[in-house]
């Protein structure tokens, strides 16, 4: 099967909870469409949310660390992975595609969602990278960028969430994704230029949208 365009859109500051359920409602739409052997389209929506920790799926939440102490609240998601913090100040991305069309392939799937962010970082002159053993994207040792997705019958949701700009002291109080003495920093960190994060979605969209297909190949 051929996978369609891929579309972009920008949902702006929206909550989590709001976000989830957008996401579910999409995935069962392209659920049902696959089982009456129709095409449904492929969408990466982009925004950012209020302030949330999130973390998958475990009986280990450690990186938690004391839960009952957070200055934000705590959901637990259909992803893999440990803690991490959505707020203000940071781009959050979540594909919802039909891997189906594109591989069936999680691993090359989040190694290209990987090279979107060190692509579209790469525009605003910071040279990012990976990290061997680790998912997510780096700079000079510090992580950007995490990725968490889920998969339901090869159908994606969650995603990436790349720090733009803001504070970033609420990651402080856990161990992001799980990697003890970690540092946190963002394109406003790295640059010392200010950039909002819809210029930044504008630019993460066209390039997920124009180039996903080949990087997932490369």
């Amino acid at each position: 099967m051929t996978a369609p365009p891929i579309t972009t859109q920008w949902l702006g500051r929206i909550a989590y909870a709001d976000a989830l359920a957008l996401q579910e409602k999409i995935v069962g739409e392209k659920k049902r469409a696959r089982a009456a052997g129709n095409d449904s389209p492929d969408i990466l929506l982009v925004l950012e949310h209020d302030p949330i920790y999130t973390i998958g799926r475990t009986r280990d939440r450690s990186s938690l660390r004391d839960a009952a102490a957070l200055p934000h609240s705590v959901v637990e998601i259909n992803r893999g992975g440990q803690a991490t913090f959505h707020g203000p100040g940071q781009l959050v991305g979540y594909p919802i595609l039909d891997l189906q069309n594109r591989g069936r392939d999680l691993h090359r799937y989040l190694r290209a969602i990987e090279a979107v962010l060190i692509e579209t970082l790469r525009g605003f002159d910071i040279d990012a990278e990976r990290r061997e053993g680790l998912t997510g994207v780096w700079v000079g040792g510090k992580k950007i960028a995490s990725i968490g997705v889920g998969v339901r019958h090869w159908i994606t949701m969650h995603g990436f969430a790349l720090n733009v700009c803001g504070d970033l002291e609420p990651f402080a109080h856990i161990t992001p994704c799980g990697i003890a003495g970690v540092e946190i920093t963002s394109i406003e960190r790295e640059t010392r230029r200010g950039v909002t994060v819809k210029d930044v979605a504008e630019k993460a969209g066209a390039i997920f949208a124009a180039r996903f297909d080949a990087l997932l190949c490369a």
